[in-house]
């Protein structure tokens, strides 16, 4: 059992960046692999990064590469998304979300995952 909260979102200007940040609680950490997820209004929710559960293996989505950087500290329990060169396309709620695994693996598909935090606004303006 593990509980995710975000934080980090708001309003930013194009081009800008942000810090997202994903605290988990309840059991260890380095026992889950994490995923970063958006959802714009209206539109379905969509993947943007994932990290095995040591932070060994990432993987992001084509519409991010380059720009994002997800990353994790299991010392401190918490996963990060590093945004940088922001777009009004990137407009959306982002989700945090983990599975418990064993080995180093990343899951791109939201199916994978069984735990969610409750999401936090990013704002893009233009």
């Amino acid at each position: 059992q593990v509980r995710l909260v975000e934080s980090g979102g708001g309003l930013v200007q194009a081009g800008g960046s942000l810090r997202l940040s994903c605290a988990a609680s309840g059991r260890t950490f380095s026992n889950y692999a994490m995923g970063w997820f958006r959802q714009a209004h209206g539109k379905e929710r969509e993947f943007v990064a994932a990290s095995s559960r040591n932070g060994g293996i990432t993987y992001y989505a084509d519409s991010v590469l380059g720009r994002f950087t997800i990353s994790r500290d299991n010392a401190r329990n918490t996963g990060y998304l590093q945004m940088n060169s922001l777009k009004p396309d990137d407009t959306a709620v982002y989700y945090c979300a983990a599975r418990q695994d064993y080995s180093e693996r990343y899951y791109p598909t939201s199916e994978a995952y069984n735990y969610w935090g409750q999401g936090t606004q990013v704002t893009v303006s233009s």
